[in-house]
């Protein structure tokens, strides 16, 4: 049976959500979290995926929550039934912390799934405080993307810092003005030496076409840092092995990183690039949180510039927050050069938006056509 009925618009126009999940625990803490949160309106609640795709074609919500695995209807196969229904969802995925989980979490993002959100197991949920800040943000982030003009929410840690950690200390970073890039630099002046890429919301898909696009081709090593947990960026590794056709790996510390390779930061490890005994080798810790994230893009960036200076390419994808915008600082200022991912084709442009609205970014391209141009800037050639 279906549990819910369209709601009436509320006055402010809030962010419209839609929560669907199977258990009764979850459905009503969630249902509560967003009654209370500022901004939000609860537009329905459903208990599998066939009553979401029902929903979803009935009250068009802005985001739905929707839980991997379910009776009649799971996850995978309730997405693009809901996008046929209603095109314009942003479908935030909630999943349990387990590598099927993460498996099918991954294929749910390249059906068309915006993003996902680790969820705890239902016995511990109405603890798990990270949880709700987490999920708060997310919806947030893809309901300003349908409703542009609000200012961009900080990111969320994925992975907590360590007991007794605070977070470290970020400058205050201005929020992107959509449409308003700041003044491009030129690219490389020479052919680059390692090629560094971060993003957050969004990034599992926008790899997904870059890496297809460079691995078969790329000379010098890519290290990447998407903010995801724990097993999620093994099985992230894994998949993009497949599609690029060259060595992915999770890195481990003390990893030696080769022309070639495409290494990938570990969840809840920062990843920088360090020279240990004249070898070049992927470096880990786990120190506090950057940017309220674990890992980090600013640590890799950073850490690049220091070793390769002028040798340093750097991409920014999409995702939200501003973690990245430091790093690429540190690039643009030892002679580097770093691209962004454009506003159309980001979930979320935040992290790609800093830098470019702080002027420190040579091209803004379109997802499709950024492998295309990484490989260019690499080579020491313009486009």
């Amino acid at each position: 049976m279906t549990t819910a009925s369209p709601a009436a618009p509320s006055p402010a126009g809030g962010i419209r959500v839609l929560v669907v999940d199977d258990s009764a625990v979850v459905r009503g803490l969630v249902t509560r979290w967003i009654k209370e949160e500022p901004g939000f309106e609860l537009a329905g609640v459903a208990t599998n995926g066939k009553e979401a795709v029902t929903l979803a074609g009935t009250l068009k919500p802005d985001v739905m929550i929707l839980d991997v695995e379910m009776p009649e209807l799971d996850g995978v196969g309730a997405i693009p039934k809901v996008l046929a229904a209603a095109p314009g969802v942003r479908i935030l995925m909630a999943s349990t912390l387990t590598q099927r989980n993460a498996e099918i979490t991954l294929r749910c993002l390249s059906l068309g799934a915006a993003d996902y959100v680790p969820k705890p197991e239902t016995g511990r949920i109405a603890a798990a405080a990270d949880f709700r800040r987490d999920l708060v943000a997310r919806v947030r982030a893809l309901g300003q993307r349908r409703r542009p003009g609000a200012p961009p929410p900080r990111p969320s840690a994925y992975a907590p810092s360590p007991a007794g950690a605070a977070p470290a200390p970020a400058r205050a970073v201005a929020a992107p003005l959509p449409g308003a890039p700041g003044k491009l630099r030129p690219g490389l002046r020479k052919p680059a030496d390692v090629l560094v890429i971060g993003c957050s919301t969004g990034g599992p898909q926008a790899l997904n076409k870059v890496i297809a696009a460079i691995g078969p081709r790329v000379r010098v090593p890519v290290l990447i840092v998407q903010h995801m947990p724990a097993m999620f960026t093994a099985i992230l590794a894994e998949h993009l092995g497949k599609l690029s056709r060259a060595p992915v790996m999770e890195a481990k510390d003390g990893m030696p990183v080769r022309p070639g390779s495409i290494y990938v930061a570990p969840g809840d490890f920062h990843m920088r690039l360090q020279r240990r005994h004249g070898a070049l080798v992927a470096a880990l810790d786990q120190g506090p949180a950057v940017n309220f994230c674990r890992p980090a893009v600013d640590p890799l960036f950073q850490s690049a510039a220091e070793i390769f200076g002028p040798g340093v390419l750097g991409a920014v994808l999409t995702g939200m927050g501003a973690d990245g915008r430091r790093g690429a600082e540190a690039i643009v200022e030892r002679g580097g050069a770093v691209i962004a991912q454009d506003e159309a084709t980001s979930v979320v442009w935040g992290m790609p938006g800093a830098v470019t609205t702080a002027g420190l970014v040579c091209a803004v391209k379109p997802i499709d056509e950024i492998g295309r141009s990484l490989l260019a800037y690499a080579e020491g050639r313009t486009l």
